[in-house]
């Protein structure tokens, strides 16, 4: 499963998002790594203090969406991070932890990517997801997500002028098997 969500959050929230970010402290974004990404994680993420209030307005958009709550069918989502990727910055060819969570694990199914500035504020950035046999790159509007399965090789393209900003974020489905979930 691998599918476009247009305009998930209204233009007000994505003045909201952004003017906190604009003045927000980000940290490095290795410090959320699993143990592989340490090695190809090069951005920077918004520290947990500062995310709480915009979490819940991107969990609120999340919940709202007709398709992602029938596609996805979402138990638990976690870890928003919200990422910065200034020139420079990439994050290398890797596939997302199956398990997460620090006292009580559990799966990760489904991960997604929520734009947050247009593609004409940077150059390169590219979210690049890797299929059997091609490359598909993605460069979505500001609002829009992208949502693929957690198991999916993928990589952001190194950052060549401007900024990028995101929202990452992972699903354990009501539904662990994946073909049913597709089906």
């Amino acid at each position: 499963m691998l599918f476009q969500i247009p305009e998930l959050l209204t233009p007000e929230e994505l003045t909201k998002i952004r003017v906190t970010l604009a003045k927000a402290e980000f940290v490095d974004g290795k410090l959320t790594a699993g143990w592989y990404a340490k090695e190809v994680k090069h951005n920077q993420q918004l520290g947990k203090r500062e995310s709480q209030p915009l979490k819940r307005l991107v969990q609120d958009a999340i919940a709202r969406n007709p398709l992602f709550q029938m596609a996805v069918r979402p138990k638990k989502i976690h870890s928003l991070l919200f990422s910065r990727y200034d020139v420079g910055m990439s994050y290398g060819r890797h596939t997302d932890n199956a398990l997460m969570g620090g006292e009580q694990f559990w799966r990760s199914d489904v991960s997604f990517t929520l734009f947050l500035n247009s593609p004409s504020d940077y150059a390169g950035g590219e979210l690049v997801i890797e299929g059997a046999d091609r490359e598909q790159s993605y460069k979505l509007d500001a609002g829009s997500m992208i949502v693929y399965p957690s198991t999916k090789l993928h990589r952001v393209e190194p950052v060549t002028e401007g900024m990028r900003l995101v929202v990452v974020g992972w699903v354990q489905s009501l539904i662990r098997d994946r073909a049913h979930r597709e089906s």
